[in-house]
């Protein structure tokens, strides 16, 4: 019989690490893995909402599958995020790992940076080893990056924003956020009433963990001034026999709920992945960005 137990000290390895050009290097201080995260920068700043400009301009490319990807010149002219990281944890901890949701957010964050988080305060959620916030404090005022105080993330945000602090030119903040927990800290209470662009990515994996998620979602963008989070995420399929086909449950409940306990005023769209892909990894056709305003 499988228990809640038996899971968190089940090992899991983010697929991130078996894409092409991923570099993984030797440890570091903070933790068992260094990895090279190689991108580039749009040329020109890009309004949200509006054409990301012809399809083969400022070195951006469509590979086979019709994917918009950044060409790639062997590391020249590329900047680079170094994160150090675990390469394997157990369910409870995967938060140690990189994911596919956080580089994805990260382009995102590349590409409409400039004109939709420059002079901003950015809340992410669940940011694990701190990629995306790094990502987004290239033109944010100031990032608060927040996860759980558990396995020392908070510590590796820390480190990994210092690997960093060529890249980033944001205030960067680091505070404990439990998704199941009742009240926050006073000094995340004072952030909110700050923060007007929220992030989070691949921090759903269960039914628990997604209804907490969504509930502490609806609570922060409950808090003056208005508020819009992007939340990136890959959609995990299992076979079931119930089914008799191939579904992505945890990603179907956090549709269903989020329609169930969100406020009618307020505004939910998937967002269009039609914007270039900065950064090396496989953009697969399971990974999705949700947008939700308040």
């Amino acid at each position: 019989m499988t228990t809640a137990a038996s899971l968190n000290e089940y090992q899991v390895t983010s697929e991130i690490y078996a894409d092409e050009g991923v570099s993984v290097g030797p440890a570091g201080p903070a933790h068992d893995v260094t990895t090279k995260f190689y991108f580039r920068r749009p040329s020109t700043p890009v309004q949200e909402g509006r054409p990301s400009g012809p399809r083969r301009s400022s070195g951006v490319a469509e590979d086979r599958d019709g994917d918009l990807v950044v060409e790639r010149r062997g590391g020249a002219g590329e900047d680079v995020i170094l994160i150090e990281h675990s390469a394997s944890t157990s369910l409870r901890l995967v938060g140690l790992q990189v994911w596919r949701g956080a580089l994805l957010l990260a382009d995102w964050a590349v590409h409409y940076g400039p004109s939709l988080l420059r002079g901003a305060t950015v809340l992410e959620l669940g940011a694990g080893t701190g990629l995306t916030s790094i990502a987004a404090a290239i033109h944010a005022k100031e990032v608060v990056s927040t996860d759980m105080d558990l396995g020392g993330i908070l510590n590796l945000i820390n480190a990994n924003a210092a690997l960093n602090s060529h890249l980033v030119r944001a205030k960067l903040t680091v505070l404990g956020l439990d998704f199941f927990a009742k009240d926050w800290s006073p000094a995340l209470e004072s952030k909110l009433q700050e923060v007007t662009v929220i992030l989070a990515a691949d921090v759903v994996y269960d039914v628990d963990l997604t209804e907490a998620f969504v509930n502490t979602v609806i609570k922060i963008l409950n808090v003056k001034p208005k508020k819009t989070l992007y939340f990136a995420l890959e959609k995990r399929y299992v076979f079931t026999s119930d089914d008799l086909n191939s579904v992505a449950p945890i990603y179907e409940h956090f549709l269903s709920y989020l329609e169930h306990c969100r406020p009618p005023s307020w505004t939910v769209e998937q967002v269009s992945l039609d914007f270039p892909q900065y950064f090396r990894y496989e953009r697969v056709k399971e990974l999705v960005l949700w947008k939700i305003a308040s």
